[in-house]
C-alpha cells in the first residue's frame, strides 16, 4: 500500500454492517480496513493518510463519539464520517462539534455514503498538504536568529522600521538588515505573504477550541 494511496477505516461492531460498508468502498477501488471496535482501531491505526474514518455511534465499549474525542485528545487529525441508526439532536451536535465531516442515518444510500467518503478523503488530502506547508514555514522560522524573530514580530504587527528601531534600541540600519534577512529566510515576496506565514504557524500553536 503506497503512502499516497487513500485508505478508509470502518469501525462498527456489527459485522454485517461493517462488511456492507467495506464492500462498497472496495467496489470504488479504494483500500479499506475494518475494525470491530473503537479500541481495536486505536490500537491498529498507523497514521496512514490521506484517510477517512467511518464510524458507527453505538458500539460495545467506546462509542463512535468517544472515539472522536479520544482522537482529538491524541492530536490525530483525520476526516470522520459518523453513521448512526439512532440519530438524536444532542448526538448530532456532539459529533459535529468533534469535527465530523457529516453524520448519516442508517440505512443510508450507497451514493450518499460514497459521496461523504470521497469528500472526506479530499478534505484529508488537502489538510495533509496544508500541514506539510506549515511544517516548511515553521522550519524557515526556526532558522531565524532571536533578533530576526523580534523584527519579524514587529513587522507582522505593522510597525515601521523607525518604530522598530526605537523599540529594540538599535540603529535603523540594523533593523533594515534584519528585515531583509527575515524576508530572504522566510521566502516571502511581500509583506502580505510574510504576515500570512506568521498567522499560519501561530494558528498551529493555539489549543483546539474547548481544549
Amino acid at each position: 500500500m503506497s503512502e499516497d494511496q487513500p485508505t478508509v477505516y470502518v469501525v462498527d461492531d456489527d459485522a454485517q454492517a461493517r462488511k456492507a460498508v467495506t464492500t462498497l468502498i472496495e467496489a470504488m477501488g479504494v483500500a479499506t480496513i475494518g475494525f470491530n471496535s473503537a479500541e481495536e482501531f486505536l490500537s491498529g491505526y498507523d497514521g496512514r493518510r490521506p484517510a477517512c474514518l467511518v464510524t458507527d455511534v453505538r458500539m460495545i465499549g467506546m462509542s463512535g463519539l468517544e472515539l472522536q474525542e479520544e482522537l482529538i485528545r491524541r492530536g490525530v487529525d483525520i476526516s470522520v464520517v459518523v453513521l448512526t441508526g439512532f440519530a438524536t439532536t444532542p448526538g448530532t451536535v456532539r459529533a459535529m462539534k468533534n469535527g465530523a465531516l457529516t453524520l448519516l442515518e442508517k440505512p443510508c444510500r450507497d451514493d450518499e455514503l460514497w459521496e461523504a467518503i470521497r469528500d472526506g478523503l479530499a478534505a484529508d488530502r488537502a489538510a495533509r498538504s496544508e500541514q506539510a506547508n506549515i511544517g516548511e514555514i515553521q522550519a524557515r522560522f526556526d532558522s531565524l536568529t532571536a533578533k530576526e524573530r523580534d523584527v519579524l514580530s514587529h513587522v507582522a504587527a505593522g510597525e515601521a522600521n523607525k518604530v522598530i528601531a526605537r523599540r529594540m534600541d538599535v540603529s535603523l540600519r540594523t533593523v533594515e538588515l534584519h528585515r531583509q534577512n527575515v524576508f530572504q529566510k522566510m521566502g516571502a515576496d511581500s509583506l502580505a505573504e510574510l504576515v500570512r506565514m506568521v498567522v499560519a504557524i501561530e494558528g498551529e500553536k493555539k489549543p483546539p477550541a474547548g481544549g
